[in-house]
This record gives structure tokens, C-alpha cells and sequence, in this order.
């Protein structure tokens, strides 16, 4: 297009200065187009971040260089492994976070359209006929019929002298790397839910196995009860006690069992599936994962780096900083080039011969002189914008700061209630074996022997439950050191682009 420009222009009968002119404009706006930008340059925020974790790391946790990609491995459970990789797949959520990329890929590349010139065909074709009884009728006479065919191109170039363009794209470039860091995020996130949801089943699972085996222990009392009823060597008081410490211990299981139903739920929605289609699979009772002896974490520093919600923030910052540059860009003249070359004839045989031709070029500009301060204030608008997306890129990093504080303390703080409570069932284990003996020989009451069995139940549902809490409190940690994903991950979000 360019080259019939040119050819079309040599043949300008408007004169050599006029056409010198036309030439030197365009040029000198080309020759600068790329050199101008207006608005600030986006710097990456400097954050005031601690150098160290305020709780002392105990319970296996030391700081140093922490591969965070496949944290869940370290629990050391095929089953786990199989859940993360079939929700990695059908996760609807991930899927969707795709989407966004691709939406995001797409409008970038409709930003980056404008820095191209945009040509566009014409054609038409039109049959006229004068007025017999107009005001020119007398002069023309007769009326005719006329014919008029066009084929041609229209072509138009914007010069992005100050960067109006330019600024779009850089603002659509950093759009497009937030949306890829939201995949990440959803990764975090996602990978964190399946194994917390895993972890609740397998310590429901305990539980309940836990409350059927006092069930049973309860009811083997409960007939010994009555065995030395019957021999009128206990009052009725006995059998009626243990009749009721059995029924409070079964009422505990339709809980536990709903509790169960609601994780598997919530597990099988996660990998993309419906409601209750994970049961019979996982209904064979596993064991809770074991924790790992040792945890290296990083760096607070290091949170800037693999926290995905602090990287995906810091892009929305540099994305809205661009949009400075683009509603300030509006605050100078826009120059364009135009051209129309058209091939025009009466007679369609004559729409391909050399006289037919009908072309014009020329640049031109606009420049807003008056608009009621529009342009300024939307300026001072994208300004704004950008202070509060930079108090947000803050906001981010210390919130990112406390969930790893809170985590810290939950997962030590629990495993030191789970060593407690592990000698809590020791003792009351053995203390329902000595209890048992004392009352068949007479040497004790029913009574103890109740508050034994009551404390033993208690204590091992509570053993169980925090054995399931220490793993859920250090699966939050590894989410809130942002792990989960790698650098390479974008491969695994083109294969789900493909999918």
C-alpha cells in the first residue's frame, strides 16, 4: 500500500513545495513516533517487608531455600498425588482462570492493532437519474440515466508521536501477566482446598472409626452391667448409666458422618465432578498423611517473588500506571496519514483502464483545544487510580505477611496440643484397662468407670481431629508461602488453552 502511495503521490499535480511538505511531515512523525512517551515510567514499588519471621520456628520448621513447587509430596500419599493431578485437569475454576488469559492474549493483540495502518476495501456501484422537472431540468433537458462503478482501498495511519498506543500496549502487557499470575493464584489455591478437603476425610474417617470402637467397648460394658444386675451384685443405676453413656457415644457418629459426606462432596466439586461420585472410591478408610520432620521455609523477602496474589498485584499497579500515559496522551495532537486509491468508471468495461484512477494522500491532525478540562481530569482520575492500586500492591504484601505469621503459629501451636493429647489417650487407655479390672473385683464403682470411658472417647476424637489439624495448618502454609506453582507453569495453562 505504501508503494502505490508513493506512485500516486509522484503524479500530484498540486506542486513540488506541497508535495516536499507532505513528505518531510510524514517522515519526521514516523522518524518519532516511538521516541515519545508521555505519562510516568513504571518502577516496581520498593516494600518495607520484616527480615525474619517474628514466631520462633519451631516443630521442624527452619528458614532457608524452599522448593515450594510440589510441596504435597512431601506428605508422602499416592492418593493425594492422584486427586492433585485429576483436579489440576478438571477443575472448573482453573479452567476458567484460562480463559481470562486468553481473553486478556486477545485484547492485546487488539491494542497492539493500532500501531499498524488499517486498509480497508470499497466498492460500489449506483444508477442515477436527474429530475425531469427540476430547477436544472431546462438547462439539461432531457433527463439520463447514469451509471457509476468504484472498486478501490482506503487506507489510514495513526503516528503514535506521543505514545498514546504505545502505552496501551504496555498497559495491556501487564494486564495479560496479571491474568497469568491469577492462574497461579488459582493453582495455590485450588492444590491448598484438595488437600485440606483430603485431609478432613481421612481424619473423619479416624474419628469415626475411633467412636465405633467405644460404641463397641461401651456395649460390652453395658452387658456386663447387667450380668451383675441380674446377680444382684449392682444397683439398676449401673445398667441405666451405661445405657446412657452408649447412646451419647453413638449420637456422635451422624455427625461425624455428615461431616464426611460434605468433604467428599467438597473434594469431588474441586476436581470438576459431581457431588457424591468420589464416595465408593474413598470410602476404603487411609490413614492421615504424615507430617514431614522437616519444613524449610524462605525468606519474608522471598514472598515478593512466589506469592502469586503480590506478583499479580504489582502487574494491575503497572498496568493502571500506563493508563496515565494514555489519558495523558490526549492532552497533545494526533497525527495521521490517509490515503484513498479507487479505480472509478460509468461503464463497467472501463473500470480497469488507466483513467479510471481516482486517488488522494495527505497527513493530517487533531488537536483538542476546549473540552471543559475533560482530558485533565480523566488524567487526574487514572492518577488516583494508580495511588489506590499502589496502597492495594501494599495492602497485599502485608496481609501475605500475616497469613504466614498466623500460619506459623496455628501449625506449631497445634502440634504442641497433639502431643499433649497423644499422652492424654495413653493415659486414658490405660486407665480404662485399670478401672475395668478394679470394678469386676468390686474394689471401685460404676462411676469411674464411666468417667474413664467418657474421658477416653473424648480424648482420642480429640487426638484425631488434631492430628488432622496439624496437616490442614501446615497445608495453609505452604498456600501462604505461595506454593504450588513454578515458573515453567504457563506450559501447563497452553495445554489447558488446548484442551
Amino acid at each position: 500500500m505504501g508503494t502505490c502511495l508513493n506512485k500516486r503521490s509522484q503524479q500530484m499535480t498540486t506542486g513540488p513545495k506541497q508535495w516536499i511538505l507532505t513528505v518531510l511531515l510524514g517522515g519526521f512523525s514516523i522518524l518519532f513516533c516511538s521516541g515519545c512517551r508521555v505519562g510516568p515510567d513504571y518502577t516496581v514499588p520498593k516494600s518495607t517487608i520484616p527480615d525474619a519471621w517474628h514466631m520462633k520456628l519451631t516443630q521442624g520448621l527452619s528458614e532457608g531455600q524452599a522448593d515450594l513447587t510440589t510441596w504435597w509430596k512431601m506428605l508422602q500419599d499416592p492418593v493425594l498425588d492422584d486427586l492433585i493431578g485429576r483436579a489440576t485437569e478438571g477443575n472448573l475454576d482453573l479452567k476458567t482462570a484460562v480463559s481470562r488469559i486468553r481473553q486478556a492474549r486477545a485484547q492485546r493483540s487488539v491494542v497492539s492493532g493500532q500501531s499498524w495502518p488499517q486498509v480497508d476495501g470499497t466498492g460500489y456501484y449506483s444508477r442515477d437519474r436527474a429530475s425531469g422537472n427540476g430547477l436544472l431540468s431546462p438547462l439539461l433537458g432531457e433527463p439520463d440515466q447514469t451509471n457509476l462503478h468504484s472498486i478501490g482501498l482506503d487506507a489510514s495511519w495513526e503516528i503514535d508521536l506521543f505514545g498514546r498506543i504505545a502505552r496501551s500496549v504496555e498497559s495491556a502487557d501487564a494486564s495479560l501477566e496479571a491474568t497469568i499470575e491469577d492462574y497461579r493464584d488459582t493453582l495455590v489455591t485450588l492444590y491448598a482446598e484438595v488437600a485440606v478437603s483430603y485431609v478432613q476425610i481421612r481424619a473423619l474417617q479416624g474419628r469415626i472409626d475411633y467412636a465405633l470402637q467405644n460404641i463397641e467397648l461401651q456395649k460390652q460394658t453395658l452387658e456386663l452391667t447387667r450380668n451383675r444386675f441380674q446377680a444382684e451384685l449392682a444397683p439398676e443405676l449401673d445398667v441405666a448409666q451405661a445405657e446412657l453413656n452408649l447412646s451419647n457415644t453413638e449420637s456422635t457418629l451422624p455427625a461425624l458422618e455428615t461431616a464426611l459426606a460434605f468433604s467428599l462432596n467438597r473434594l469431588a466439586v474441586l476436581l470438576g465432578r459431581h457431588a457424591g461420585s468420589l464416595e465408593e472410591e474413598l470410602v476404603a478408610k487411609g490413614s492421615i498423611p504424615s507430617v514431614p520432620r522437616q519444613v524449610v521455609m524462605g525468606l519474608p523477602a522471598e514472598l515478593l517473588r512466589q506469592r502469586p496474589d503480590i506478583r499479580r498485584a504489582e502487574r494491575l499497579l503497572a498496568a493502571q500506571t500506563a493508563r496515565i500515559g494514555v489519558a495523558t496522551a490526549g492532552l497533545y495532537p494526533a497525527f495521521s496519514l490517509s490515503g484513498t486509491f479507487a479505480l472509478e468508471a460509468t461503464e463497467l468495461s472501463d473500470v480497469g483502464d488507466r483513467a479510471s484512477r481516482t486517488y488522494g494522500f495527505g497527513p493530517a491532525f487533531r488537536w483538542n483545544l476546549f473540552d471543559g478540562n475533560r482530558i485533565r481530569s480523566g488524567v487526574q482520575v487514572e492518577e488516583t487510580l494508580t495511588e489506590q492500586s499502589l496502597l492495594q500492591y501494599e495492602q497485599t504484601v502485608l496481609l501475605a505477611v500475616e497469613e504466614v505469621e498466623d500460619a506459623i503459629v496455628a501449625y506449631v501451636r497445634e502440634c504442641q496440643r497433639k502431643d499433649a493429647l497423644q499422652r492424654s489417650v495413653d493415659a486414658a487407655g490405660k486407665s480404662v484397662q485399670l478401672v475395668n479390672t478394679l470394678y469386676r473385683s468390686g474394689l471401685t464403682d460404676f462411676q469411674n468407670v464411666l468417667d474413664m470411658q467418657r474421658a477416653l472417647s473424648l480424648q482420642q476424637d480429640r487426638f484425631v481431629e488434631s492430628r488432622g489439624l496439624v496437616l490442614q495448618d501446615l497445608i495453609m502454609l505452604y498456600k501462604a508461602l505461595g506454593g504450588g506453582w513454578s515458573l515453567g507453569i504457563e506450559e501447563e495453562a497452553q495445554k489447558q488453552e488446548q484442551s
